[in-house]
């Protein structure tokens, strides 16, 4: 399949070239984010079809990697492109690189398609899978990816609707999932990508596939997850926050402790 990766990194360029065009006429670069999430799913579905895959497994393979896709990029489009809402990190970014910010910024756009082609790899390896008589590991699989997808999505809204609130503009979300992680979202996210090492099970390299929550945990804990968004809730909701920190874990649920005297 060199000719589909051939093809997924010309077009996705193409493709992330024009949207940062786009991003720079309107002025935001949160777009960048929509660019990756949307580049999966579409990329799998192109797989599959370019693949002739026709068994049951691949289309539940795509199935779930379609609709994790659709959510995610709706609700990065809907919370921040759709109401004009610049992303903190790129604001951080922007006021980071000054004069260069221009320049910088379309090599960020570029870096969407190979960041996506790492995550996609392990769902092709998934979606190729033809080792028969493991329903079981199907079945897991699914089971992971509507825990991951219904996690996430209810931490979503449990956040979106404290926000919402006038009254909670200095406060922190401890509502929910949000009681027992300070980013449950991600630690979800994080989850999904389990789902394809259960859909790979049994094929040959199964085992890349773990690339996908290694690298996952990796950006979300430590690189453009956790790190950014604690600096921003810090910056905006100071010791009301850091109480926070105090008594609730950072990425993996747990039962809350209790804030140091």
């Amino acid at each position: 399949m060199i000719g589909f990766w051939t093809g997924f990194f010309i077009i996705g360029f193409c493709l992330a070239t024009l949207a940062y065009g786009v991003a720079r006429r309107v002025q935001l670069m949160a777009i960048a984010d929509t660019i990756w999430a949307s580049a999966l799913g579409l990329g799998a579905i192109v797989y599959l079809i370019v693949g002739g895959l026709e068994a049951v497994h691949a289309y539940l393979v795509c199935l779930v990697i379609a609709v994790w896709s659709f959510r995610l990029s709706f609700h990065l489009f809907n919370d921040r492109v759709f109401k004009g809402k610049e992303d903190p990190r790129y604001e951080n970014l922007a006021a980071y690189w000054g004069k260069h910010s221009k320049r910088n910024f379309y090599f960020l756009f570029l870096a969407q398609i190979p960041s996506a082609g790492l995550f996609l790899l392990p769902v092709t390896l998934a979606l190729g899978n033809q080792v028969a008589g493991l329903p079981v590991m199907d079945v897991l699989a699914l089971l992971i990816a509507l825990c991951a997808l219904g996690g996430e999505f209810i931490a979503d809204q449990q956040l979106a609707r404290f926000r919402n609130d006038a009254a909670n503009s200095k406060g922190v979300c401890q509502r929910g999932l949000w009681r027992y992680s300070r980013h449950p979202n991600y630690f979800f996210e994080w989850l999904h990508w389990w789902a394809y090492v259960a859909f790979a099970w049994g094929a040959d390299n199964w085992w890349l596939t773990l690339l996908g929550p290694l690298a996952m945990y990796v950006f979300l804990r430590f690189i453009t997850g956790v790190p950014h968004a604690e600096r921003s809730s810090l910056k905006h909701r100071g010791e009301a926050y850091r109480q926070y920190q105090q008594t609730t874990n950072a990425f993996f649920p747990w039962i809350p402790r209790q804030a140091a005297s």
